[in-house]
């Protein structure tokens, strides 16, 4: 039988982070449009922080 886990000790934190972040969705049963629609707002949140920080 195929084990279809993959190990991620490997794997970058980009890609754990994506992981963890899809399982939370899928756990919480969260729709696709409502966390699409989130992670726009976690990005600009994000990217401000950027700018806030290259300021300093």
């Amino acid at each position: 039988m195929n084990d279809p886990t993959v190990p991620l000790d490997g794997a970058s934190e980009e890609i754990k982070l994506a992981v963890d972040l899809i399982y939370l969705l899928e756990t919480n049963q969260i729709e696709p449009h409502t966390a699409l629609e989130a992670l726009k707002i976690v990005q600009q949140d994000l990217l401000r922080k950027l700018d806030d920080t290259a300021r300093e």
